[in-house]
Protein backbone atom coordinates (compact mmCIF):
# COMPACT_ATOMS: atom_id res chain seq x y z
CA UNK A 1 0.00 0.00 0.00
CA UNK A 2 1.71 3.19 -1.23
CA UNK A 3 1.98 5.64 1.56
CA UNK A 4 0.20 8.89 1.09
CA UNK A 5 2.68 11.95 2.90
CA UNK A 6 0.26 15.18 3.76
CA UNK A 7 1.20 18.72 5.54
CA UNK A 8 -1.87 20.28 7.16
CA UNK A 9 -1.30 24.27 7.55
CA UNK A 10 -3.98 25.86 9.93
CA UNK A 11 -3.26 28.25 12.22
CA UNK A 12 -5.96 27.42 15.06
CA UNK A 13 -4.68 24.49 16.97
CA UNK A 14 -7.60 22.77 17.80
CA UNK A 15 -9.25 23.08 14.11
CA UNK A 16 -5.93 21.44 12.93
CA UNK A 17 -6.16 19.08 15.41
CA UNK A 18 -9.80 17.87 14.63
CA UNK A 19 -8.54 18.09 10.94
CA UNK A 20 -5.93 15.75 11.28
CA UNK A 21 -7.90 13.55 13.56
CA UNK A 22 -10.73 13.29 10.82
CA UNK A 23 -8.46 12.71 8.03
CA UNK A 24 -6.49 9.57 9.81
CA UNK A 25 -9.51 8.04 10.51
CA UNK A 26 -10.97 8.60 7.11
CA UNK A 27 -7.54 7.88 5.24
CA UNK A 28 -5.75 5.13 7.13
CA UNK A 29 -2.69 5.13 4.55
CA UNK A 30 -1.91 9.07 5.06
CA UNK A 31 0.49 10.29 6.84
CA UNK A 32 0.92 13.22 8.13
CA UNK A 33 3.96 14.92 7.42
CA UNK A 34 4.42 18.23 9.25
CA UNK A 35 2.11 20.29 10.57
CA UNK A 36 2.41 24.31 10.13
CA UNK A 37 0.45 27.39 12.18
CA UNK A 38 1.32 30.01 9.71
CA UNK A 39 2.26 30.16 6.29
CA UNK A 40 6.40 30.35 6.62
CA UNK A 41 6.31 26.79 8.70
CA UNK A 42 4.21 25.84 5.10
CA UNK A 43 6.55 27.14 2.91
CA UNK A 44 9.57 25.36 4.67
CA UNK A 45 7.07 21.82 4.68
CA UNK A 46 6.85 22.51 1.86
CA UNK A 47 10.64 21.96 0.50
CA UNK A 48 11.46 19.37 3.55
CA UNK A 49 8.62 16.96 2.92
CA UNK A 50 7.28 17.12 -0.58
CA UNK A 51 3.92 16.20 0.58
CA UNK A 52 1.62 14.40 -2.02
CA UNK A 53 -1.54 16.57 -0.33
CA UNK A 54 -1.60 20.07 1.57
CA UNK A 55 -4.39 21.06 3.39
CA UNK A 56 -4.24 24.91 3.43
CA UNK A 57 -5.90 27.42 5.34
CA UNK A 58 -6.20 30.49 2.82
CA UNK A 59 -5.53 33.08 6.01
CA UNK A 60 -2.57 32.74 7.76
CA UNK A 61 0.27 34.85 9.44
CA UNK A 62 3.09 35.58 7.92
CA UNK A 63 2.47 34.30 4.95
CA UNK A 64 -0.89 33.63 3.13
CA UNK A 65 -2.13 30.41 1.84
CA UNK A 66 -2.66 32.23 -1.38
CA UNK A 67 1.17 32.89 -1.76
CA UNK A 68 1.89 29.67 -0.48
CA UNK A 69 -0.31 27.95 -3.03
CA UNK A 70 2.01 29.57 -5.36
CA UNK A 71 4.53 27.47 -4.27
CA UNK A 72 2.78 24.79 -4.08
CA UNK A 73 1.08 25.22 -7.91
CA UNK A 74 1.77 21.71 -10.04
CA UNK A 75 4.19 20.07 -7.48
CA UNK A 76 0.93 18.73 -5.13
CA UNK A 77 -2.39 18.46 -4.99
CA UNK A 78 -4.26 21.13 -2.60
CA UNK A 79 -7.03 21.28 -0.69
CA UNK A 80 -8.15 24.55 0.89
CA UNK A 81 -9.64 25.01 4.02
CA UNK A 82 -11.43 27.88 4.94
CA UNK A 83 -14.04 29.89 6.56
CA UNK A 84 -15.33 31.74 3.35
CA UNK A 85 -18.16 30.59 1.09
CA UNK A 86 -17.11 33.20 -1.56
CA UNK A 87 -13.15 32.00 -1.57
CA UNK A 88 -14.25 28.17 -1.35
CA UNK A 89 -16.75 28.71 -4.19
CA UNK A 90 -13.55 30.12 -6.55
CA UNK A 91 -11.35 28.17 -5.44
CA UNK A 92 -13.55 24.65 -6.41
CA UNK A 93 -15.25 26.20 -9.63
CA UNK A 94 -10.98 27.40 -11.03
CA UNK A 95 -9.97 23.35 -10.54
CA UNK A 96 -8.38 23.31 -7.54
CA UNK A 97 -8.59 19.79 -5.99
CA UNK A 98 -11.27 20.28 -3.61
CA UNK A 99 -12.44 22.52 -0.18
CA UNK A 100 -13.06 22.01 3.06
CA UNK A 101 -15.18 24.59 5.83
CA UNK A 102 -14.39 25.36 8.62
CA UNK A 103 -16.05 24.20 10.93
CA UNK A 104 -15.44 21.12 9.55
CA UNK A 105 -18.56 18.52 9.08
CA UNK A 106 -17.50 14.78 8.29
CA UNK A 107 -19.28 14.14 5.93
CA UNK A 108 -17.84 17.09 3.97
CA UNK A 109 -14.41 15.97 4.72
CA UNK A 110 -15.23 12.37 3.82
CA UNK A 111 -16.12 14.07 0.14
CA UNK A 112 -13.32 15.68 0.34
CA UNK A 113 -11.01 12.52 1.13
CA UNK A 114 -13.00 10.40 -2.03
CA UNK A 115 -12.39 13.22 -4.48
CA UNK A 116 -7.71 13.55 -3.11
CA UNK A 117 -8.16 9.40 -3.69
CA UNK A 118 -9.48 9.98 -7.07
CA UNK A 119 -7.02 12.41 -8.14
CA UNK A 120 -3.76 11.63 -6.16
CA UNK A 121 -2.31 9.64 -8.97
CA UNK A 122 -2.79 12.52 -11.20
CA UNK A 123 -0.55 15.49 -11.81
CA UNK A 124 -1.78 18.25 -9.22
CA UNK A 125 -3.00 21.23 -10.82
CA UNK A 126 -1.51 24.74 -11.94
CA UNK A 127 -3.53 26.47 -9.85
CA UNK A 128 -2.79 30.13 -11.77
CA UNK A 129 -6.35 30.45 -12.89
CA UNK A 130 -7.22 29.84 -9.06
CA UNK A 131 -5.58 32.16 -7.56
CA UNK A 132 -6.25 35.18 -9.93
CA UNK A 133 -9.91 34.23 -8.89
CA UNK A 134 -9.10 34.42 -5.61
CA UNK A 135 -6.68 37.54 -5.74
CA UNK A 136 -10.30 39.35 -7.27
CA UNK A 137 -12.42 37.92 -4.81
CA UNK A 138 -10.37 39.58 -2.40
CA UNK A 139 -10.97 42.61 -4.10
CA UNK A 140 -8.43 45.81 -5.52
CA UNK A 141 -6.68 46.28 -2.34
CA UNK A 142 -2.85 46.59 -2.86
CA UNK A 143 -1.04 43.55 -1.15
CA UNK A 144 2.45 45.13 -0.03
CA UNK A 145 5.39 42.97 0.45
CA UNK A 146 5.03 40.72 3.72
CA UNK A 147 8.48 38.50 3.10
CA UNK A 148 11.49 38.60 1.92
CA UNK A 149 13.79 35.11 1.21
CA UNK A 150 17.35 35.98 1.60
CA UNK A 151 20.68 33.55 1.20
CA UNK A 152 22.48 32.54 4.20
CA UNK A 153 25.51 30.04 2.51
CA UNK A 154 24.03 27.50 1.18
CA UNK A 155 20.26 27.96 2.43
CA UNK A 156 17.50 30.05 2.11
CA UNK A 157 16.27 32.01 4.91
CA UNK A 158 12.91 33.67 4.87
CA UNK A 159 12.42 36.79 6.58
CA UNK A 160 9.15 38.54 7.49
CA UNK A 161 8.94 42.11 6.98
CA UNK A 162 8.18 42.43 10.75
CA UNK A 163 11.21 40.89 11.70
CA UNK A 164 12.94 43.65 10.11
CA UNK A 165 14.13 46.87 11.27
CA UNK A 166 15.46 48.71 8.01
CA UNK A 167 16.94 47.94 4.78
CA UNK A 168 19.66 49.80 3.16
CA UNK A 169 20.80 50.06 -0.50
CA UNK A 170 24.62 48.12 -0.67
CA UNK A 171 25.07 49.07 -4.55
CA UNK A 172 22.94 46.58 -6.60
CA UNK A 173 22.05 45.25 -3.24
CA UNK A 174 19.72 45.52 -0.25
CA UNK A 175 21.10 44.90 2.89
CA UNK A 176 18.41 43.60 5.14
CA UNK A 177 18.57 44.14 8.96
CA UNK A 178 16.62 42.55 12.09
CA UNK A 179 17.49 42.51 15.63
CA UNK A 180 20.06 39.62 15.40
CA UNK A 181 21.71 40.07 11.89
CA UNK A 182 22.42 41.22 8.59
CA UNK A 183 21.38 39.84 5.25
CA UNK A 184 22.21 40.18 1.37
CA UNK A 185 19.58 40.13 -1.15
CA UNK A 186 20.08 40.75 -4.87
CA UNK A 187 17.24 43.36 -5.23
CA UNK A 188 17.81 47.26 -5.20
CA UNK A 189 16.16 49.28 -2.62
CA UNK A 190 13.72 51.22 -4.93
CA UNK A 191 12.57 48.07 -6.17
CA UNK A 192 11.97 47.37 -2.41
CA UNK A 193 10.22 50.37 -1.36
CA UNK A 194 7.43 50.67 -4.08
CA UNK A 195 6.62 46.94 -2.63
CA UNK A 196 6.40 47.78 0.84
CA UNK A 197 3.91 49.31 2.92
CA UNK A 198 4.30 53.00 3.40
CA UNK A 199 2.41 53.51 6.71
CA UNK A 200 5.00 50.75 7.78
CA UNK A 201 8.18 51.65 6.30
CA UNK A 202 9.83 54.98 5.91
CA UNK A 203 12.11 55.92 3.53
CA UNK A 204 14.43 58.44 5.33
CA UNK A 205 17.60 58.75 3.04
CA UNK A 206 17.96 57.73 -0.15
CA UNK A 207 19.50 54.04 0.52
CA UNK A 208 17.50 53.53 3.98
CA UNK A 209 14.02 52.63 4.66
CA UNK A 210 12.99 52.30 8.06
CA UNK A 211 10.24 50.08 10.35
CA UNK A 212 8.37 52.58 12.24
CA UNK A 213 8.00 49.57 14.53
CA UNK A 214 11.65 49.23 15.34
CA UNK A 215 12.22 53.13 16.29
CA UNK A 216 12.69 54.12 19.75
CA UNK A 217 13.46 57.72 19.10
CA UNK A 218 15.43 60.48 17.05
CA UNK A 219 17.72 62.53 18.24
CA UNK A 220 20.26 65.39 16.53
CA UNK A 221 24.20 64.84 15.96
CA UNK A 222 26.94 67.53 16.42
CA UNK A 223 26.09 69.45 13.18
CA UNK A 224 22.24 69.21 13.89
CA UNK A 225 21.28 66.43 11.53
CA UNK A 226 18.61 64.20 12.46
CA UNK A 227 19.25 60.37 13.62
CA UNK A 228 17.05 57.76 14.26
CA UNK A 229 17.55 55.46 17.37
CA UNK A 230 15.90 51.71 17.08
CA UNK A 231 14.62 49.77 19.95
CA UNK A 232 16.69 46.48 19.42
CA UNK A 233 20.03 47.61 17.20
CA UNK A 234 22.88 50.13 18.68
CA UNK A 235 23.40 51.99 15.42
CA UNK A 236 21.44 54.94 14.42
CA UNK A 237 20.17 55.94 10.91
CA UNK A 238 20.74 59.53 9.36
CA UNK A 239 17.74 61.25 8.37
CA UNK A 240 18.22 63.49 4.92
CA UNK A 241 16.70 66.48 4.77
CA UNK A 242 13.79 65.98 2.52
CA UNK A 243 12.03 63.12 4.96
CA UNK A 244 13.17 65.36 8.09
CA UNK A 245 9.35 66.37 7.96
CA UNK A 246 8.54 62.82 9.06
CA UNK A 247 9.01 63.60 12.56
CA UNK A 248 8.53 66.49 13.53
CA UNK A 249 5.52 65.72 15.55
CA UNK A 250 8.04 63.26 17.32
Amino acid sequence: MRVIKAVIAEDEAVLRAELRDGLLRLWPELVVSAEAEDGIEASRALVTHAPDVLFLDIQMPGLSGLEVAKQASGKCHVAFVTAFDKYAIAAFEQGAVDYVMKPFSAARLATTVARLREKIATTPANLDGLLRALADATGSRKEYLRWITASQGNDLRLITVEEVCYFQADNKYTLVVTPERESLIRRPIKELTDELDPQTFWQIHRGTVVNVNAIAGVTRDMGGRLRVKLKQRKETLAVSEPYSHLFRQM
